[in-house]
């Protein structure tokens, strides 16, 4: 465990700013707290704390104190934004139509040396990793962080578009170590400086910030393709969110929509058009930055993405540290399989009983097997399975391949008295929703999740048409709810997305 250490100059930041502003955040006595300051022509200025927002002043602020501010740090760049010398901190002007500017945000910089170690290990491996999080969050406190402890052992370049990772001025702050830092003319020419760095100066690491731009995801690619270890960070808080954006899709190596032959979508027990990964992602890693103190992190982006559009969860790890500083890991979440893709389980043993093809309700005593799971997979397909504590009482006992290797007296009188017996090869939800879809006499098409959403979204279409005013449809993921939008919108009907995740869903309306 490394022990923090935090830097801000604060005193710097408070010396440029108005005498009576100044006054009120020494007295305020919260640096350690403080996030920014905002002086805004004819309001009152306003200190933004991680916990609050405070007035500092019932008097509003003049030009006269505009200009105090403006005199004291360096010359605004074509961005709008400022900063005070080897200093980490950011000043961003909001300007009239003149040009003049009325507005002023203040945000404090801070270099904390240390945070790495929860991520340390990933940092070290080579790959390439992008983070992702709200503002303010930490991503560039951890890209600084990064740069140094990288910079002891290899040649790395930090493209500084802001001045945020390496501070303003000409000498880079020493947060950075000894990584060498590129400045960025002006910040439409990011991506041009990005792979300036490669070919004049053989980098090792690039450390980039605020990827926002197309031709700046086509430069990460190249710099990617060239073998160089790239860190950098993008805006977008999650893997989905990034998937969504047209612009920086291609940095996880996009989406496209893709049609099958018959026989592929027979294969893969699927709709003949879904949704693929269009390319190798230029990220290995993505970090997706809850909290300061919290990561969800996905070791295999190309992985994470091909679950994520197929409906199934990333295959995720979660990393914390606690009160006392020590960092803790969850066992990665393990995506599983796709009912279609997934082994068939052998249907029955010893007795073969015929498909059920109507939806009467069927009881089933679990053997060895997960209650709650089975429940989830028949609530999944919307079958009436009913769960039994008494196999007197059920229609049939489904097991795992194991527990029926061993033949356990209940197993064997089951079969003596000819009862059908499931056996699974896993005690998994793909698995039971398998074996449920045999007992139904269900095809492909109706486990598929993708498929399901599909079949619920053309009925829903053919209700409003009908003449019903509006339908919801059942919460999906952003993938799913993206191919509903898109078959209403053939329809020539309406529809707009609900909802905070996970229980977002699609409206269908008529025109």
């Amino acid at each position: 465990m490394q022990q923090q250490r935090i830097t801000d100059d604060l005193e710097v930041m408070i010396n440029v700013l108005p005498p009576n502003v100044a006054q009120a955040v020494r007295q305020g006595n919260r640096g350690d707290q403080l996030l920014e300051i905002v002086l805004d022509l004819g309001r009152c200025p306003e200190a933004r704390y991680t916990d609050a927002e405070v007035m500092l002043s019932d008097i509003e602020v003049t030009p006269a104190e505009i200009e105090h501010v403006v005199l004291r740090i360096s010359e605004f760049d074509a961005d709008n934004r400022a900063g005070i010398e080897r200093t980490l901190h950011r000043i961003s002007a909001i300007r009239n139509r003149r040009g003049s500017i009325v507005g002023l945000t203040c945000r404090v910089g801070r270099a904390v040396y240390g945070t790495i170690d929860i991520m340390e290990d990933i940092i070290m491996s080579g790959k390439s990793i992008l983070l992702l999080g709200k503002p303010g969050v930490g991503k560039t406190t951890m890209l600084r962080e990064s740069a140094r402890v990288l910079a002891e052992k290899k040649r790395v370049i930090v493209v500084d578009t802001s001045n945020e990772i390496g501070g303003d001025g000409d000498i880079p702050h020493p947060a950075v170590g000894r990584a060498r830092r590129m400045q960025v003319p002006q910040p439409s020419l990011q991506h041009e400086v990005m792979i300036e760095a490669v070919e004049n100066h053989m980098p090792e690491v690039i450390v980039i910030d605020e990827i926002g731009r197309e031709l700046e995801a086509l430069a990460a690619r190249t710099i990617a393709e060239r073998g160089v270890q790239l860190i950098g960070t993008a805006h977008g808080r999650t893997l989905d969110n990034l998937l969504m954006n047209p612009t920086l899709s291609d940095l996880v190596g996009g989406i496209e929509s893709v049609t099958l032959s018959d026989e592929e979508a027979r294969r893969r027990g699927t709709q003949k058009t879904v949704l693929e990964r269009r390319a190798p992602p230029t990220f290995d890693v993505l970090i997706e930055i809850q909290d300061r103190q919290k990561l969800l992190v996905h070791h295999d982006v190309a992985s994470s993405v091909d679950n994520l559009v197929r409906g199934r969860p990333p295959e995720t790890e979660l990393r914390w540290r606690d009160e006392t500083g020590h960092v803790h890991q969850s066992a990665p979440e393990q995506a599983e399989a796709k009912p279609a893709e997934a082994e068939r389980p052998a249907p029955t043993l010893q007795v073969a009983p015929p498909k059920r093809t109507t939806l009467k309700p069927v009881r089933v005593y679990a053997y060895g097997i997960a209650h709650n799971r089975l429940e989830q997979a028949a609530a999944r397909l919307k079958l009436p399975v009913i769960v039994v504590e008494d196999i007197g009482e059920a229609d049939l006992v489904m097991t795992v391949k194991n527990y029926y290797r061993r033949r356990p007296k209940l197993i064997s009188d089951a079969e003596r008295r000819n009862m059908p017996i499931y056996v699974l090869r896993a005690n998994t939800l793909p698995q039971m929703e398998n074996c449920l879809a045999d007992i139904f006499g269900l095809s492909p098409d109706d486990t598929d999740p993708v498929s399901l959403a599909m079949q619920e979204t053309q009925d829903a279409i053919r209700r409003v048409l009908s003449g019903e005013r509006s339908v919801d449809l059942t919460p999906q993921n952003a993938f799913i709810r993206r191919q509903q939008h898109e078959l209403i919108r053939e329809s020539n009907l309406i529809s707009h997305s609900y909802g905070k995740e996970p229980v977002r869903r699609v409206r269908i309306y008529r025109e």
